[in-house]
């Protein structure tokens, strides 16, 4: 039976303190999108009701023991963070929720499901800068045929970039579905119909972007659907 209610419930997680532009600015975007965030974090998790769907927005490295490798540089992680953000990606996969991942929030799914990460990227960038910038100025290479190909309509689309680490290892059940001009992973997700997407950019960051708007109304419209 259906909820009533203007709209999906979702979650929006992060750390405990801090992010919090990146934070009001995807719950903007979703309640555009006719959803309904919720903010959570390891300190205030309290649920109203189920969730319809989740957004892990991003943030801090992934401390590397969570894919069973040695530190190789030295990152800024928060343990609890990944704790917390790990059971509730763990929950949504075992409960079919549609997830975005952002940045931090796509390695941390593709953690999750088996994958690992490179812990930095500046050593295989040839292409591309290692500056990182708010602004779309680099190129995204969309795979034809995946679901980020139907969203953006394009095979090349313009991304900002403010992440270190990257996607190495592909988690079980992913596929990719967007690499820079260094053939670096920026987006990875779940074959249809299940809505499972990780992108290593910000696109809350490019709202201006219809292509951009596009990704949390396809979130939204699947959470809605999973709660009807």
């Amino acid at each position: 039976m259906a909820r009533s209610g203007p709209g999906p419930l979702i979650a929006v997680t992060g750390p405990r303190r801090g992010a919090l532009a990146l934070r009001f600015l995807v719950a903007l975007a979703l309640r555009l999108a006719g959803g309904r965030p919720l903010h959570l974090d390891p300190e205030r998790n309290a649920r109203p009701e189920p969730l319809d769907g989740v957004v892990i927005t991003g943030g801090h490295d992934i401390e590397p023991v969570l894919y069973a490798a040695a530190p190789q540089v030295k990152g800024r992680y928060d343990k609890a963070r990944d704790a917390f953000e790990s059971f509730i990606i763990d929950e949504a996969l075992e409960q079919g929720l549609p997830l975005l991942g952002i940045c931090r929030g796509a390695q941390l799914l593709n953690v999750r499901m088996g994958g690992s990460l490179f812990q930095e990227l500046r050593s295989r960038r040839a292409r591309t800068s290692n500056r990182r910038t708010l602004l779309p100025l680099k190129t995204l290479l969309v795979e034809p045929g995946t679901r980020l190909h139907g969203l953006f309509g394009t095979e090349r689309a313009r991304i900002n970039s403010l992440h270190s680490q990257g996607i190495d290892t592909l988690g079980e059940g992913l596929r990719i579905s967007g690499r820079d001009l260094d053939g670096i992973v920026q987006a990875v997700e779940a074959p249809e119909p299940s809505f499972l997407m990780g992108v290593q950019w910000h696109p809350e960051l490019l709202l201006f972007s219809a292509r951009q708007r596009r990704l949390f109304r396809a979130l939204v419209a699947a959470a809605r659907r999973q709660r009807d």
